[in-house]
């Protein structure tokens, strides 16, 4: 036997071998606990498993059949505000009832190699592949019939746009690495004028939507930025500036981290209750399908997270070999648990103006986007949380908006934003089948203001003024029992 044929032999063997080892290592990790257990606000967290490979199930999207629609939950009804969208994702109403969508993709990549191939392969499986849009469009449904009739572009030429907020004749458009401001008067069809800048932002990376929240006193900005990677695998310089939210003071344009240590923050919104900034965020991947689960949860200023040395409170990540920080222990908990990879973007609470009807007038709703690496798949929906009268997430998750999930390895469309419509009607954005769905509950009357949670401060004990004392010996004798 030649050489050459020897060679050719054991060249065949070895890529055997790999082919082997490579379909065994990437069958991935299939979820032995309950669905129901790793969601709430006290989820079972199974023990870690790192994967060499990531699990890698992806629901291709195939769209919606003329007539079709995603289920309802009961007493509620969904029809289709507009179609025809390229890739929707944030959704933002204006006061005088119009709607503002962006369409956008992730910017494009300078980087190049196998593993951007492969990023590139498994976005345009996805859905989320190809050159962005780059376009924020205003939708107006003149009639009052639930569907948009009229349709616009108001901007164009963005790059990667899709944290929208108006306030006070501004537009705040956020692309991938900037905050931009523009003059818009309510009922106009276009900007009156140049932007502005607001601030730079860490550009693009593996998580590059930079979502946007106007306090309710208008005076503030919130900005959303993702983590470059899944566990800082770049290294902690590449993360300078990412994975947190900023807070701009649009007054006098200084800006300060509000909250860390969040891999990917998405949707904001503040609690009716309290008037805190709540945020949803996506957490780390290949520890398993069991983990780590995305989550819910409020944001008080200077909250720490723990990304990326700890998931979910107090449980340490072993893979980030990176010297903890001196936070390390005084990380905070999520408040809810949405479930391992669901990929939850899209927040609004309930508010006064809304008409789903009581069952839903009382919580929050999150569009979960959906896995590419859990099996079974998790998400492709939008959930209601209910929270109690004090303003605190409960119970399990409500289904409101289903049926995108085919059952055959394919998915409809991918819900992606939430967002109340003037009539009080849920719009959601299904960014891989280009529309917005409305959801209403026929019959319901807008609900009332949630009411705010207030305390009274307690009086003080003890007060001293220079070199006297209101206080006496009650203040501070100690009692001590007969025992």
């Amino acid at each position: 036997m030649s050489i050459l044929k020897k060679l050719g032999i054991a060249l065949l063997v070895i890529v055997a071998i790999l082919a082997i080892a490579f379909y065994f290592l990437s069958r991935g990790d299939t979820a032995d606990i309950p669905f129901d257990e790793v969601v709430g606000t006290d989820p079972r967290l199974d023990e870690p498993d790192a994967e060499s490979f990531p699990t890698v199930a992806i629901a291709e999207p195939v769209g919606w059949a003329e007539g079709e629609a995603p289920d309802a939950a009961e007493g509620l009804a969904v029809n289709r505000f507009a179609e025809g969208l390229e890739h929707p994702r944030t959704v933002q109403a204006l006061p005088n009832g119009d709607i503002l969508v962006s369409l956008t993709r992730a910017p494009a990549k300078d980087e190049g190699g196998i593993t951007a191939w492969i990023a590139d392969l498994l976005m345009n499986r996805a859905g989320a592949g190809g050159e962005s849009p780059n376009q924020v469009v205003l939708l107006r449904d003149g009639d009052g019939d639930g569907v948009a009739e009229t349709r616009k572009v108001l901007l164009d030429g963005l790059d990667s746009p899709s944290g929208l907020a108006w306030g006070d004749g501004t537009l705040y458009v956020a692309n991938h690495d900037e905050v931009l401001a523009y003059p818009y008067e309510l009922g106009a069809d276009g900007v009156s004028g140049d932007p502005r800048k607001i601030t730079d932002l860490a550009p693009a990376g593996g998580h590059w939507m930079r979502n946007l929240a106007l306090h309710p006193e208008g005076d503030r900005l919130y900005i959303a930025v993702g983590s470059d990677t899944n566990i800082a695998d770049k290294g902690m310089e590449a993360e300078e500036g990412r994975a947190l939210i900023w807070e701009v003071n649009l007054e006098t344009g200084r800006r300060r981290v509000f909250a860390g240590g969040l891999r990917n923050a998405n949707g904001l919104d503040f609690s009716p209750w309290s008037g805190e900034l709540w945020t949803t965020v996506n957490e780390r991947d290949m520890l398993g399908s069991d983990l780590v689960p995305d989550y819910l949860t409020n944001v008080p200023v200077g909250a720490q997270y723990g990304w990326p040395w700890v998931y979910f409170g107090d449980n340490f990540d072993r893979r980030v070999k990176y010297p903890y920080p001196s936070y390390i222990n005084y990380v905070r908990t999520p408040e809810y648990a949405l479930g391992p990879h669901v990929a939850a973007l899209g927040l609004v609470f309930s508010r006064e103006g809304a008409a789903l009807g009581d069952k839903f007038s009382n919580g929050a709703f999150i569009a979960r986007h959906g896995s590419w690496n859990r099996k079974p798949p998790s998400g492709y929906d939008v959930v209601y949380v209910a929270f109690d009268d004090r303003g605190n997430p409960t119970g399990q998750p409500i289904e409101v908006l289903g049926g995108f999930l085919t059952g055959d390895g394919t998915t409809r469309g991918r819900p992606t934003w939430v967002e109340w419509a003037s009539d009080g009607s849920l719009l959601v954005s299904d960014d891989t089948a280009g529309i917005i769905w409305r959801v209403s509950a026929p019959g319901a009357k807008p609900q009332a203001a949630i009411e705010r949670v207030t305390g009274r401060r307690l009086p003080p004990q003890r007060e001293l003024r220079g070199q006297e004392a209101t206080f006496g010996r009650d203040d501070y004798a100690r009692q001590v029992t007969a025992d």
